[in-house]
């Protein structure tokens, strides 16, 4: 409930910032943001009247709210759409690649650390960490280029830019129901389009999991080894239990609480969109607006994104409170 009743004030706080940072532009680049043909583009003192620009922040803070709170979040210029119809196009996609990222990140970070915690200085464990510190010290966009450049650009085994073909949909239409392919695909029992949209998304998900996954390792087995000290586990063992039980059922379990924090802040970043993976694959979520729209000086899209990014945050920690009380028995709430 405390969650549920901050939602709106996060919202609040972030949208507060974003104007008021918003302010150190002075009105003509603001007005900039609104033009859309070069006639306007003659007439900026025009816009910023009309926009109300060369008020003080409150007026403007307080007329922008009000739009807001209608469901008018303005003009996106990176998209060439109104802001709320480019986050309802552009976030199934975002939503679509984060639904499969999150499986092989949460899987291999919590059977991969199980192992290294287990098998402790053995050669398996030496392997694991070396990978582990690989795939933790290499930035993103260089595990997306490298990717693109051998599976792409070398072996043209994969595609790498977007989320489908374009000719292939055209030839295989398949109606939008919820605005990802590979679900409607399922839906409509398009087999084509699925693999294609499938093997789209391998690339992106491969970046995402090499970097998010090292970091799930090394927090699991480092969380994995203490609670193997511990005294319930050698005293669980002492009475003649399975050592394999033991790992599994009691000190694994025990061992997921910091991962459920750490995947509901994966599943944050990735909902709010992956802004790097998707540039460089060329992928059209949330994330690559979001970059354009920063780099053109977007105001509204900015605006727009930083209020998604909100609720999505909000929504991640709820999520993570939730499943403590699954994960852990000792969690409980009045």
């Amino acid at each position: 409930m405390r969650r549920l009743i901050s939602l709106p004030l996060v919202m609040l706080a972030v949208t507060l910032l974003v104007v008021g940072l918003m302010q150190f532009l002075s009105p003509q680049e603001r007005a900039v943001s609104f033009v859309t043909n070069e006639r306007q583009m003659q007439n900026l003192d025009r816009i910023i009247k009309e926009r109300g620009l060369d008020q003080n922040f409150l007026v403007q803070y307080q007329s922008w709210l009000g739009n807001a709170l209608q469901g008018n979040l303005g003009y996106s210029k990176a998209s060439n759409r109104p802001v709320v119809a480019t986050i309802l196009e552009r976030f199934p996609a975002t939503a679509e690649l984060a639904l499969f990222a999150c499986i092989p990140i949460i899987g291999l970070g919590i059977w991969m650390g199980t192992l290294t915690a287990l098998n402790k200085d053995k050669l398996l464990d030496q392997v694991l960490r070396i990978l582990t510190v690989i795939g933790y010290c290499l930035p993103t966009f260089v595990v997306g280029i490298l990717l693109l450049v051998i599976f792409y650009g070398a072996l043209s085994w994969l595609p790498g830019i977007g989320r489908n073909d374009p000719v292939l949909m055209i030839t295989n239409p398949v109606q939008s129901v919820t605005g990802m392919i590979v679900i409607d695909a399922v839906l409509a029992g398009n087999w084509v389009v699925l693999g294609d949209g499938l093997r789209h998304m391998i690339l992106p998900i491969i970046t995402l999991a090499t970097v998010s996954s090292a970091t799930m390792i090394k927090v699991m087995r480092a969380e994995l080894l203490d609670i193997l000290k511990s005294d319930y586990v050698r005293t669980a063992k002492a009475k003649g239990l399975p050592s394999r039980m033991v790992n599994m059922k009691h000190a694994r379990r025990n061992a997921l609480l910091p991962i459920v924090t750490l995947a509901s802040f994966t599943v944050q970043g990735l909902l709010s969109g992956a802004v790097i993976t998707e540039t460089i694959f060329g992928y059209p979520g949330i994330g690559s607006w979001g970059a354009q729209a920063a780099v053109s000086l977007d105001y509204p899209g900015v605006l727009g994104f930083a209020i998604l990014i909100a609720f999505v945050t909000v929504l991640s920690n709820l999520a993570a409170d939730i499943l403590y009380g699954l994960v852990d028995p000792r969690v409980r709430f009045d």
